[in-house]
This record gives C-alpha cells, structure tokens and sequence, in this order.
C-alpha cells in the first residue's frame, strides 16, 4: 500500500510541476526559491555530484502513453545507454558528445547533439542546478521533491522534471517535455552505484538518416 501511495504522490507531483499554482514561476521567469527550497534543490545537485556510475532498470512513459522497460546506465561525464526491451526496438546511447536514438530492428537511427538536449544537465561531469539551470517550479510531498528546469544553455525549448527523494536520497524520476510540450517520463528503480562501466556500453553503430548539427 506504502508503494503505491508514493508511486501515486510521484505522479501528482509530476503534474502540479507545471500547473499554474503558486509554487511556479511566470512563463519565461525563474522561481524565487525560498532558502529552505535552495537546500533541497542543492541536494539533488549533490546526488548527482556523488557517483560516477550508475545503474539499473527504468520504466518509460511515452507522450502516447505507451509503457516501455529496461535497463540503464550512466557513466559521468556525458555517457548513458538505455536499453529497451522488446517488443520497443529502441536504443539510446550518449557518447559524450552526440545522443543517438538507433532502431534496432531497421539497424538506423538520429543523433543530436548532446549538449542541445535536457540529458546534458543530467550527464554533466559536474552537476549544480541553481547556477545552470532556471527552476521554474518547486513542489514537495511525502519526503519527494519535484523541480522543474529550463536550461540556462537554451536545449531545443524543452524543460526538465526532477523528482527526487529526500528518504533514500535517490534520484526517482525524471520527465522530459519538449518544445511542443509532449511529456516522456522516465522512473528509476533498483539502482547500482559504484562499478566501473564497461566502454563498450556506450558506443553504438548506426545507418545515419539524421544528424541535427
């Protein structure tokens, strides 16, 4: 019961985040944090500043909601491989420098610059939110934080959702919004730090139809 509560607590925060209620910026405009709010947010910068490494499995939510899973790994600064499992035939490795999103029944796939999307502030060699990014929500319940971003840098119009927990001091959620506001969030679960990532993760081979940039 305990479990579907904060899965329940994670998807209300996900959408109070962008709701036009007092604890969200102007459109455009950062967030007057409270100092206590600036704690907390400095908090998530000091999760993402404590590993290298991480892994584990992921539960996608695409803007169709359409339920995919898999698993992850991230390997700072700059790299990252998702991989789904079938029936999705996607693939999403960051190198460091280019994210590519490969088809891996068609063996094709784009790549973009890494530092033109939102992973960038996620993938960073050192992460500090409240000096590269623009908070432009703030909402908090049961021990869970949301934060939403805009990147200073200005990545393809998008925004940035973090949802973090203060209890296991883990990163639980993060959820993407495009610049034509289409949401995909991504849940984290059974997490691993502390191993040392395996290269050959995070390169990936593809028949090029798109490279933006």
């Amino acid at each position: 019961m305990q479990v579907v509560k904060r899965v329940m607590i994670l998807m209300a925060l996900a959408i109070l985040a962008l709701a036009p209620v007092s604890g969200r910026a102007a459109a455009g405009e950062a967030l007057a944090l409270a100092p206590e709010q600036q704690a907390a947010v400095q908090k998530i910068s000091d999760f993402m500043n404590s590993f290298t490494y991480l892994e584990g499995e992921f539960t996608q939510i695409s803007p169709k909601g359409n339920t995919s899973r898999g698993i992850f790994y991230i390997s700072k600064p700059g790299k990252m491989r998702f991989e789904y499992a079938p029936p999705n035939p996607f693939l999403i490795v960051a190198d460091g420098k280019w994210l590519t999103i490969k088809n891996r029944d068609k063996e094709q796939g784009d790549q973009f610059p890494l530092s033109e999307t939102p992973l960038r502030i996620v993938l960073a060699k050192r992460v500090d939110i409240l000096k590269d990014s623009r908070v432009l929500a703030f909402e908090t319940a049961d021990g869970l934080t949301a934060v939403t971003l805009e990147d200073k840098g200005g990545f393809l119009g998008g925004q940035l959702i973090l949802i973090y927990d203060e209890v296991s001091n883990m990163l639980q959620q993060w959820v993407v919004i495009d610049n034509k506001g289409r949401r995909t969030s991504v849940a984290l679960e059974n997490v691993v730090t502390g191993k040392v990532a395996d290269p050959k993760l995070f390169v990936v081979k593809i028949e090029r139809k798109e490279r933006l940039r």
